[in-house]
């Protein structure tokens, strides 16, 4: 049984170690691609400080992004591929890291109080399965230390996960 524990926060990669450990515990056993993702926004959202968003959006198509499990408020439903931060982040098949969304062209704002943004592709072998996304309401909340531990997270997602 999962039991969650409080992460130390003031070393980020300890953070990202425990971070990755308790996913591990939390999706082990469990195949479905919905209940892990649902699970794993809310621990995200629970541990990461400075988030107003975390969640998923899927592929469908090859063309567009459906909106997933995710925490924080109302979101965009569908983005297509190549638009937005999420969109965008599937066309050229890699993370983005996005100090100041206002200042990305095409941002697609769906929470007016989002100022940075980090974007991590769902990979399945070479197929893109669609994207973990996290919002900040902090400009340059983000750096590359956060991305290498996000997309881990990614990948023990994916890993657990059934597609």
């Amino acid at each position: 049984m999962f039991a969650a524990k409080t992460i130390d926060r003031g070393d980020k990669a300890g953070f990202y170690r425990d971070l990755a450990e308790q996913l591990t515990a939390l999706l082990e056993g469990e195949p479905d691609r919905i209940a892990n993702a649902a699970n794993t926004s809310a621990l995200l959202f629970e541990a990461m400080p400075e988030l107003n968003w975390a969640g998923f959006y899927f592929l469908q198509n090859e063309r567009e992004l459906v909106l997933g499990p995710f925490q924080g408020r109302p979101a965009c439903v569908r983005i297509a591929v190549g638009k937005g931060v999420c969109g965008t982040a599937v066309a050229e098949r890699r993370s983005m890291l996005v100090k100041d969304v206002h200042a990305f062209p095409g941002h697609i704002a769906c929470d007016a109080a989002s100022r940075s943004e980090l974007v991590v592709p769902l990979r399945n072998g070479d197929t893109i399965r669609g994207v973990l996304d996290l919002d900040s309401p902090r400009e340059a909340r983000f750096d590359a230390e956060d991305q290498a531990g996000i997309e881990r997270i990614a990948a023990i997602y994916m890993a657990a996960s059934r597609w």
